[in-house]
């Protein structure tokens, strides 16, 4: 259930958790499963039909994001080319949130698509409340989401979303008594696209912000097979967009 802090700011008495989803019958899944790109999913729309017989649909905001304008474009193509995506309408601008998008090219775009193959439906259903856009990568979904029920329900409810849809469901993390939003670090995080995550989460375990220094450069490029002025690239732009106010 929801309550208020001493500002003001909506609270949830609930459990906080991050999953690791698959489903089937999902456009953005297959499309991040055979390219370099990502989907971040932020609402969805009712698109009103006046055709009877038409089959019902509903209308997505989403940001496509990836490392370079060549693997947006393959994933945008990917998409297209789904028989589960319908007309997809690409935003000349976007909505406030390049800051908040992971990769280094973000383009926002509209897709028709049929609600029957949403899974976030059966997830309220069982009491898992959507929090933060849905971020999908590698054929996986990252879902963050608040439970309403008690904390000893949710191995059950789990068990009932994957019964009802399908889907694979992993539990990546737990807190109880969390606010239902992204914490600002979280946040931040978010913004980095998996490589420049993965450099800088190795990068910070290592050592390297430590004072002295336990870890050089050249230790880390080793480590993460890829050259120093590549791993530089990626830990500078992490860096920076973890830094930028």
């Amino acid at each position: 259930m929801a309550t208020t802090d001493a500002n003001g700011a909506e609270e949830w008495a609930g459990t906080r958790l991050t999953l690791d989803l698959w489903h089937p019958n999902c456009w953005a899944i297959d499309a991040t499963s055979s390219t370099d790109g990502g989907v971040l999913a932020h609402a969805i729309y009712n698109s009103p039909r006046t055709d009877a017989d038409a089959p019902n649909s509903v209308n997505g905001l989403f940001t496509a994001f990836a490392d370079t304008n060549e693997e947006v474009e393959e994933l945008l193509d990917a998409i297209r080319d789904s028989d589960r995506a319908g007309n997809l309408l690409e935003l000349k601008e976007r909505f406030g949130r390049a800051r908040d998008a992971p990769g280094n090219v973000v383009r926002e775009f509209f897709l028709e698509y049929d609600p029957a193959d949403m899974v976030c439906p059966t997830l309220l259903e069982h009491g898992f409340v959507h929090s933060a856009p849905v971020r999908i990568e590698d054929g996986r979904e990252e879902w963050q989401v608040c439970f309403v029920g008690e904390r000893t329900d949710i191995r059950e409810s789990l068990d009932a979303v994957q019964a009802d849809s399908g889907a694979e469901v992993t539990v990546e993390s737990m807190s109880s008594s969390g606010y239902a939003g992204r914490t600002p670090r979280e946040q931040r995080l978010d913004t980095l696209t998996t490589t420049q995550r993965e450099v800088y989460e190795h990068a910070r375990e290592a050592g390297y912000y430590e004072w002295p220094r336990e870890a050089s450069t050249r230790e880390l490029a080793e480590e993460l097979s890829v050259s120093k002025t590549t791993l530089l690239e990626h830990l500078r732009k992490a860096e920076s967009k973890l830094l930028d106010p």
